[in-house]
């Protein structure tokens, strides 16, 4: 095994700063304190990432970088600037592909055409903009800063600005929702033509102000028929679902987000990013270890940090078919048989009982050389996924 059969490597960046921290949000954001005048540490918090980068670049084993991607938190916050830096500095340590993919979440409240202008001459070349709803009263509810002529003119900047991929991410299932509230929303955002969809149920996550004071939610029946109507509305409109929550126009999947679920390789740098990484034996001949990292979360720690790396964790052997099946069967159309001992280093003979059980059960295809699940099985994946995690 060489370099060029290792996973494709992508490098996800964590920009940990928001206006506000909205009540439904369990990830790694921190509004900003206006009360203390806080303002963003930028270009302390670029130099922090480039010298993290700098310290995981012993992972790349001659890779090219095949997407990368600014996430949060509101990475828009940082000036075009900014990402032009770190993006400058990123392919002075690892060469790009020639195709490579750069998306950056935008929140429509920090946007204007000229920063939008500006993130697309630094490189980044496809958006995702966090709508989360046009409704006036759900976007409070959400906690969001912008309202509905902000998130139809953030999309429409974006074209503007030359973007000619961008995301729209959606949820549904909001705060006392009806069913033609929800479809009202994936109507508008389909009118304003995206080229991919990130539709969602909204769940209450712990260590969230919604887990902790939880606003009434609509009714299962409710849920369900926004579910079906939503879909046969997004089938309609040209998009095709090809993973749990996402939906795309033909050859517009987002290719750094099927990295993930292809269980390739990601570099994690920013405050709290997490990375995944195969490493070659010293023969170079095979799958020595995959490896998960996690940075300091404390976005104070990060900067103050001399090697902001707080942990690294081998995945067992035994905790390796969970980790793989729980990200390729979120995929529609699964991942062809032999990508398992391609991306774990076991053979596909270790997990045979599982597979043939959930064969026998309808819910996994069969006689297709693919792992992938049946509509069946796609509608229960948690249940599919609890068959590996009882077997450990």
């Amino acid at each position: 095994m060489s370099p060029s059969v290792l996973p494709p490597l992508s490098l996800y960046i964590h920009i940990p700063w928001c206006v506000q921290k909205c009540p439904y949000c369990d990830f790694n954001s921190h509004g900003l304190d206006r009360r203390k005048d806080q303002t963003l540490p930028e270009q302390a918090y670029v130099q922090a990432l480039l010298q993290d980068l700098e310290q995981d670049l012993h992972w790349v084993q001659g890779r090219k970088l095949h997407s990368i991607f600014f996430g949060g938190g509101t990475p828009s916050l940082f000036s075009p600037q900014a990402i032009d830096q770190i993006l400058a500095g990123t392919a002075q340590r690892i060469p790009f592909e020639d195709n490579i993919e750069i998306t950056l979440e935008a929140n429509p409240g920090t946007v204007e055409q000229g920063r939008f202008e500006g993130y697309y001459t630094a490189g980044v070349n496809r958006l995702s903009i966090g709508i989360q709803s046009f409704s006036p009263d759900k976007l409070k509810r959400l906690g969001r800063i912008h309202n509905r002529h902000d998130a139809i003119r953030a999309a429409e900047s974006a074209r503007k600005a030359g973007f000619t991929r961008f995301n729209l991410d959606l949820m549904h299932g909001l705060p006392e929702q009806t069913e033609q509230e929800a479809l009202a929303d994936l109507q508008q955002a389909i009118d304003l033509q995206p080229d991919h969809l990130s539709w969602y149920q909204l769940t209450l996550e712990p260590n969230t102000a919604f887990y902790q004071s939880p606003p009434p939610l609509p009714e299962d029946e409710i849920l369900w028929q926004i579910q079906e109507s939503g879909q046969a509305m997004i089938h309609q409109a040209g998009f095709r679902q090809y993973e749990v929550s996402g939906y795309s126009l033909p050859g517009s999947e987002a290719r750094h987000n099927l990295n993930y679920w292809q269980f390739g390789d990601y570099l994690g740098i920013g405050a709290g990013a997490h990375g995944k990484i195969s490493q070659l034996n010293a023969a170079g001949t095979g799958l020595d270890k995959i490896i998960r990292t996690t940075k300091y979360r404390s976005p104070k720690q990060y900067l103050s940090a001399i090697q902001p790396l707080s942990d690294q964790k081998i995945i067992q052997q035994e905790d390796l078919p969970l980790e793989f099946f729980m990200n390729v069967l979120r995929l529609k159309e699964g991942v062809p048989e032999a990508l398992y001992q391609a991306r774990t280093g076991q053979a596909i003979a270790s997990t045979e009982p599982i597979l043939q059980h959930l064969r026998q059960l309808g819910l996994l295809q069969t006689g297709t050389g693919r792992l992938a699940t049946t509509e069946e099985g796609f509608s229960y994946l948690n249940a599919v996924l609890e068959q590996f995690l009882s077997a450990e």
